[in-house]
């Protein structure tokens, strides 16, 4: 297949594409590969495992967040088994791709899974379900990003690690 006619296969048959593509490396005919989508695409995997790394770091302190904050809410239990599952995925994360650890302990990745939290924080209080933490906690305003700590208020060792749930006062 020529260069030109497997640069149009990417946009009409993404599957062909690959197919091809992986074909044309393993003959080493490297002169046929579509290079320019290729180093996208792999550009796009990595891109994509970052981001998957930040979601899960997103949820953990956003419930972490939430538990601290919002001590007479009834969804509190489930804020626990969120922020539990989420971290399982971080693991299984960091089992596949090691480097992502190190990565994910840079304090630039715990402010940027911080600005995510804050705005999924804001966003959940606009829920109406939670008008009476609004009222309780922000004398009836709306909160927006602003309303929360703008420097992230936890460590990689608390993401990964705390409890707050299991502290002698969260138990009584």
């Amino acid at each position: 297949m020529e260069t030109h006619s497997l640069k149009e296969l990417y946009g009409k048959d993404f599957y062909l594409w690959v197919q091809e593509n992986l074909k044309l490396l393993r003959e080493k005919r490297y002169d046929l590969v579509d290079w320019e989508n290729l180093l996208e695409e792999i550009e796009g995997m990595g891109r994509g495992l970052f981001i998957a790394m930040l979601r899960q770091m997103r949820e953990i302190m956003e419930g972490l967040y939430k538990w601290e904050n919002f001590k007479n809410h009834p969804e509190r239990d489930e804020w626990v088994e969120e922020v539990s599952r989420a971290r399982r995925e971080l693991e299984d994360l960091f089992e596949d791709s090691p480097s992502l650890k190190a990565i994910a302990q840079d304090k630039e990745t715990l402010q940027k899974a911080w600005k995510l939290s804050v705005r999924a924080l804001a966003a959940w209080l606009r829920l109406p379900q939670n008008k009476a933490l609004v009222v309780s906690h922000f004398k009836g305003k709306l909160p927006t990003e602003k309303d929360f700590p703008q420097e992230c208020p936890y460590n990689f060792q608390q993401v990964m690690e705390y409890k707050p749930w299991l502290t002698q006062s969260s138990l009584e």
